[in-house]
């Protein structure tokens, strides 16, 4: 719980062409040798990550990408991974060296950026290669670059202060929980304990709940559901009950109707997707058919069981529920297909080890695409007869 989730940082990626000192500049901005720099074009072949502490910013992502211009003989699949990290992107540095300035390529880039909703801010590097007179006809051509030499440390120090800057004009960090519950509010989690909880510890989205409470004053009671009847006993005037999605048959039996009922997943869909997208998906559900093909995604990769929930559990309460057996396929981590169109429905998890950039990328695709995207824990409520009483917490 010391150490900031990958998920909840802002991702920095550092985009240009070969050669242009993105590598050198990463390693000086974070004090580490963390990209391999070499004056050989295409050193930088997968992208590089880096997490650490941009003070006074907070915790952050950094992103070392391969030359956008790379010919090598694996250029070209190096460059489509290199515009994958747009999906993941937060805020993008596009790196250029003062004695190559490609406006036309810088451009390009700047309608990706555009494309993809990301902020970004051109950094010319290699200026202490160039004589003044160079260096001021570049800032008087790119008015609002930033100037700096990967070698020089205050120019460096100036280029993270300016970056620190841009990073916090209107950053405010929503809450999961806390806009929803009044200060000295009571919330129950329940969290069940079977084959897919990790041994020795809760999973993220528990643990980001429990501490959204205590940011905003909020008593949280942490029970498995064999203890949940008891518990609802104990403790009066409970505002709201958390559940796991999987155990929502039976958390919802046991709570009382005055007493608003949600899951983790249908939070994580407000907090790092789109709530109302993913109820209007979840729609879709009756319009499915044989033929229909079904996405079911998720951000982190592990071991399946028989208890799984997506490969799993939700297939079969799917296929229960149109009375047919429907086609599936699985996607884990960043592998995000590229022709969503084919899909009828997309069932995504709710993203706790991705950030909020990656999952509304994932949405708009859908978006544009005219395909249907729900979350687990909306379509397990609908499956369960319970969403309507399971979104009356945001509608109050």
């Amino acid at each position: 719980m010391n150490s900031t989730p990958s998920a909840n940082r802002k991702h920095i990626t550092l985009f240009g062409k070969t050669n242009s000192g993105k590598s050198s500049l990463l390693n000086a901005i974070v004090g580490q040798e963390v990209s391999l720099v070499s004056q050989v074009k295409g050193t930088t072949t997968d992208p590089v990550t880096k997490a650490m502490e941009l003070i006074p910013f907070g915790p952050v992502v950094f992103i070392d990408t391969a030359g956008l211009d790379d010919r090598s003989e694996l250029g070209g699949l190096r460059i489509q991974r290199s515009f994958k990290m747009l999906q993941r992107t937060d805020f993008a540095m596009y790196v250029m060296d003062i004695n190559d300035m490609d406006e036309d390529a810088y451009y390009e880039m700047a309608r990706r950026f555009k494309k993809y909703n990301i902020p970004h801010m051109l950094v010319i590097n290699k200026i202490d290669t160039v004589p003044q007179e160079k260096r001021d006809e570049a800032a008087e051509k790119f008015k609002d670059a930033v100037l700096v030499s990967a070698k020089d440390w205050h120019s460096v120090l100036a280029l993270k202060d300016e970056l620190i800057k841009r990073l916090q004009e209107g950053e405010e960090e929503p809450p999961i929980v806390g806009d929803l519950i009044p200060y000295n509010g009571k919330v129950i989690l329940v969290v069940p304990i079977d084959s897919e909880a990790p041994k020795g510890r809760i999973i993220l989205p528990q643990v980001q709940v429990i501490r959204d409470c205590l940011d905003h004053g909020i008593k949280s009671y942490v029970v498995r559901d064999t203890e949940l009847e008891s518990a609802l006993s104990d403790i009066r005037d409970v505002d709201l009950v958390i559940t796991d999605s999987q155990a929502f048959a039976r958390v919802s039996a046991i709570v009382p109707g005055n007493i608003k009922l949600t899951s983790f997943s249908i939070l994580f869909a407000r907090y790092k997707g789109d709530l109302d997208t993913f109820v209007k998906g979840v729609s879709k559900v009756e319009e499915l058919n044989e033929n229909s093909r079904i996405l079911i995604t998720e951000s982190c990769t592990h071991n399946t069981s028989h208890e799984d929930i997506g490969r799993i559990k939700i297939p079969r309460l799917l296929n229960k529920h149109v009375g047919m057996e429907l086609n599936y396929d699985f996607k884990m981590g960043h592998d995000f297909p590229e022709n969503i169109e084919e899909y009828d429905l997309v069932i995504h998890c709710g993203s706790c080890m991705m950030n909020k950039k990656t999952m509304q990328t994932r949405i708009d695709m859908c978006m544009e695409k005219g395909v249907s995207i729900t979350n687990y824990g909306v379509l397990l409520a609908y499956l369960t007869g319970i969403l309507d009483r399971c979104l009356e917490i945001f509608r109050q």
